[in-house]
Order: C-alpha cells, then structure tokens, then sequence
C-alpha cells in the first residue's frame, strides 16, 4: 500500500537514513522506535508527504485515503469541535457547509437546486449510511467530551482536549493509511487504552510513533526501528524486537570479535616471517588473506541508555508523610476532598487518575507549594525529599550552562559527581557546557533528573517525569526507581513504568477522594475487574 525506493534524508553532511527500501503492507500496523533525534518525526513526515526526502521517493497506492495526525493545536480556534472532527473528511465539511448555506437561499432557483444534487451525491459518497454526526458524537463522547460541549469552539479548551479532538479528525474518517506521530502524548491511562481497542481494529496500514512500551505491545504488528543510519524491519511487537534485536547485536558483536582476533594473527605472522626465505611464500599467502579480510567498521548506534542511579544521603526514620483530611477547591470545585493518608518506610507510590482530576494539584500540596483550603501536610523529621514538577521544561531556563545550572543546587558538591550525574544523562564532554535554553523538552527533563540525582533524596515527588523521554530513558527510570532504597510518589500514565516499581497505588476519583491500594498496578487492575 505504501513503498518508499532509495529513500535517504540528510541536513548538510548530517545523514539520518540512506537507502530505505521498505514495503508497507495493508493489514500491517507498524511501530516507529529509534533514539530521539535519530529521524523517526522526519521520517514520518517523509511517508505523509509534509516533508521531501533529500533522495528517493514515496510511493502510495492509487484511490488509498491517508490520515495523518495533526500536531499543530491551534489550527482550529474559531472551529466547534465537532466541525473540527468532521474536517478529518474535508470533502464531506465542505459539502455539507455549502449545502448548508443554500438551504438559507431566499430562492431556490434551478441552478441552487442542481448544486444541490451535486452536494448530496458528494455526501453520500463520502457517508453513505448518513450517520457522520453519530459517529462523530460517539467518538467524542468515548474521549470524554460530553454531547452538550460538542459546540464549543476549540479555543475554549486546553491542549490536552484539544489534542483528544485532533486525535479523533484523523480516527474518524477510518483512512486506508494512518501516520500517528505520539497519539499517547496527553492522554490518560483509560484514554490509552480506548485508543488501543480503535487501532487494533484498523484494517489498513497504519505507521505510530510512541514511547509508550505498553502502548506499542498491545498495537503493533511489526516494529520499524530507526538506527544505523538505516530502517530495519521485525515481525513482532516492541517486546519481539527487543529480543531480536539483541541476538542480532550480540551476532554482530561475536563476528566482529572473530575478523578482529583472525586479522590480529595474520599481521602478526606477516610482520614475523616475511623477512624469512623459507617462510616468505606463507606470509605472502597471509597478506592476501589479510587483503581480503573485510573487518569493516563498528557501527554505531544512535541509542544511548542513560544509567538513573537514585541514592539516599540520609536513613529515613519512621515518619514520613502524612495527610490528613486535605480539601482544595479551585472556583467552587473541589478538587481535592477530605483527602488523608501515611507514606511509610519502603512504600513506591503510583498516583493515577485521569487527566485533569487534581494529581498535580495533591502533588503541589505535597511539596507545600500549594496551600490546602483545610487539613494538615506532616513531613518526618528525617525526610529530604525532592520535587520533579510537571511543568519542568518551563522551570528550567536561562543563558547559564548545563553544569553551572546544575552546580547552583549544591555549591559544595564534588566537581566530579555533578560531572557524574550529567553523564548519567547522556550529557557528556562538552555538552555539559551547551546552555539551557538551548535545551529540548526531552535534555530539560534529563536535566531534572540530573538534579534529582544530585541531591540524593530519601523521599521523591516525580509528577510525570516520562513526558518527553524516549523508552531507553523511561526504561532506566524505572530501574532506577524500582532500585531505590528510599521512598517515592510517581504521577505517570506509563503502564510499564508503573509495573516496574510501583508496590501501593492511588488513584483520584472524580469527587476529589482516593483510592489506596497495596499491591502492584497490575494487582490494581486484577481487583477492579473483579469488583
């Protein structure tokens, strides 16, 4: 359905992938992995046609209706939601807008009429049942949005909501080929996983970016994976590329040990008998078979594994946190309500709940940077704790460079160590003295992290840290996290984040109160299914 021939994309000398030959097929949903700035955005945009490829081309079939996720959120402002989605399928919008108007005609003159048979055999065309609006109103109720608001304009809602709506123009239309760059971005656990049921019921092609591990498991068919400069194709979900993957870098590591030692030998007999009569025929033999030896060179992989390593200045004491009957309301909603309980020794606490729910909010009390309207926040006396605030990338700014911006933080610290924990994420040599505000989402959030670690807490409040991490970084967090001798409360919407380590689940309900578990998220979801 999709082929792309002799693709290859550079910037300058800069080469992402050269000699992409791939062939997509129908019936095929594909996960996009690859380190970030390895190419996968650009590939995509390659396959949708936003971008030209610097050689090669794009190849999709004849009549095959594309649909591409949108990114720009703005796009619509002065759009109701509901027309919003219907763009998705513009050829039917602007069929019914025009009819629409001559229907408001002060006369019905023959030509109105004819444009308006014209109008009907392009709606029927394009929604022969006549059930666009059904479809529509259903659509945006599963993501949340209530029939009464399907008539406000995008404007009025935040980006989150806005990206739900432009998740469903593109899922709506039911395209033959469907390019999704991180449909997971923003949505909440339940929000994931209705997206899950409507892609896996999809009968075209389907190409997705996500680092959600979870996400790309349940939905792909087969992996693409961006590295070497090069697209490799696997049969299998994330979990079957990983093993593939592996085998083959051990593979190629063995045969590359192998030529290494076979040349090693050859030069030595050579340097040792070609001065020798009776041994020269044999080291001429050699050199040939050195000629030959094809040693290559050791590819290098775009994919860094960041190494998290949280550890504890200080022996936490028996008090730790506690709650106790927290109530916040903002406008005259209740956010937070009646909220109390205690953080014990060694509990690993995931807060979930859907977006806009208040987590954030419990969290901002937490770390007392937000008063409650009533109830009381007790830290022990022996808690050190830090603060991974979800809106990190705005916090973390200025013309200072990367290691003064962390050294600020502890001025006695060890040159060493804060050298150390920027290294630890990917921030080596001389781009610990690259600045700040040069930083990208995904550098500003291994920054903070970078902190984190620095401080060496006993007690840590990590709201979101997965937003902008690709997988390699998401998986050492949740090792490192599942590794810490301390305590912690982790907001995430990252299932096999909050598999790794979580052992107590919390989770905000819709009257402001809590549910708390103990027990495994996956425990979590064993007993709400029972009950």
């Amino acid at each position: 359905m999709v082929q792309t021939v002799n693709l290859k994309k550079a910037y300058g000398s800069r080469v992402l992938f050269q000699e992409i030959n791939l062939k997509l097929d129908t019936g095929k949903r594909y996960g996009l992995i690859g380190a970030n700035g390895a190419g996968k955005s650009t590939f995509l945009k390659i396959l949708s046609g936003h971008e030209d490829a610097t050689e090669g081309e794009v190849q999709v079939q004849n009549g095959k209706k594309v649909g591409t996720l949108s990114q720009n959120q703005f796009a619509y402002e002065e759009h109701t939601i509901f027309d919003t989605v219907l763009l998705g399928n513009k050829r039917l919008y602007d069929a019914i807008k025009e009819k629409e108007e001559l229907y408001l005609s002060p006369e019905f003159t023959d030509e109105v009429n004819n444009r308006l048979g014209e109008l009907e055999i392009i709606c029927c065309e394009e929604d022969p049942t006549y059930e666009y609006d059904v479809k529509i109103t259903k659509i945006l109720e599963d993501l949340g949005f209530p029939s009464s608001s399907h008539t406000e304009l995008m404007s009025s809602f935040t980006g989150g909501d806005k990206f739900k709506v432009l998740l469903a123009q593109v899922l709506y239309p039911k395209p033959d080929v469907l390019f999704l760059d991180e449909p997971t971005n923003n949505l909440d656990i339940e929000t994931i996983g209705w997206l899950e049921n409507q892609l896996q019921h999809h009968d075209g092609t389907m190409v997705v970016i996500s680092h959600d591990r979870h996400f790309l498991n349940a939905v792909c068919t087969h992996i693409l994976d961006v590295d070497y400069k090069k697209i490799r194709e696997f049969t299998g979900n994330y979990d079957d590329w990983y093993i593939a993957s592996t085998v083959l870098a051990k593979q190629a590591q063995t045969d590359m040990s192998k030529k290494l030692k076979e040349k090693d030998e050859l030069e030595k007999f050579i340097a040792r008998f070609s001065a020798n009569a009776s041994k020269a025929k044999q080291a001429t033999s050699r050199q040939k078979q050195l000629d030959k030896l094809d040693v290559g060179s050791i590819e290098l992989s775009s994919r860094r594994d960041p190494s998290i390593i949280f550890r504890q200045k200080r022996e936490l004491g028996k008090e730790l946190l506690s709650l106790k009957n927290i109530v916040k309301a903002y406008d005259g909603q209740t956010v937070i309500n009646d909220v109390s309980f205690t953080i014990e020794k060694g509990d690993k606490v995931a807060l979930i709940g859907p977006n806009g729910i208040g987590k954030t909010t419990l969290c901002e009390i937490m770390v007392e940077n937000v008063k409650a309207d009533s109830g009381d926040v007790h830290w022990g006396a022996t808690v050190q704790n830090s603060y991974f605030p979800q809106n990190a990338t705005d916090m973390i700014n200025g013309d200072t460079t990367l290691y003064d911006w962390l050294r600020n933080f502890d001025k006695d610290a060890d040159i060493g160590e804060i050298r150390n924990c920027l290294g630890r994420m990917l921030f080596n040599g001389q781009e610990q003295e690259k600045k700040v505000d040069a930083c990208s989402g995904g550098e500003k959030h291994r920054m903070m992290l970078s902190k984190i670690m620095l401080e060496q807490p006993n007690f840590m409040v990590l709201d979101e840290p997965t937003n902008h991490l690709d997988l390699e970084a998401i998986i050492a967090l949740g090792e490192g996290l599942l590794d810490y001798d301390g305590s912690c409360i982790c907001v995430s919407h990252d299932r096999e984040l909050l598999d790794a380590f979580a052992n107590r689940i919390m989770e905000v309900q819709e009257d402001g109160t809590i549910i708390d578990f103990r027990g495994s998220y996956e425990e979590y979801l064993e007993q709400k299914v029972a009950q």
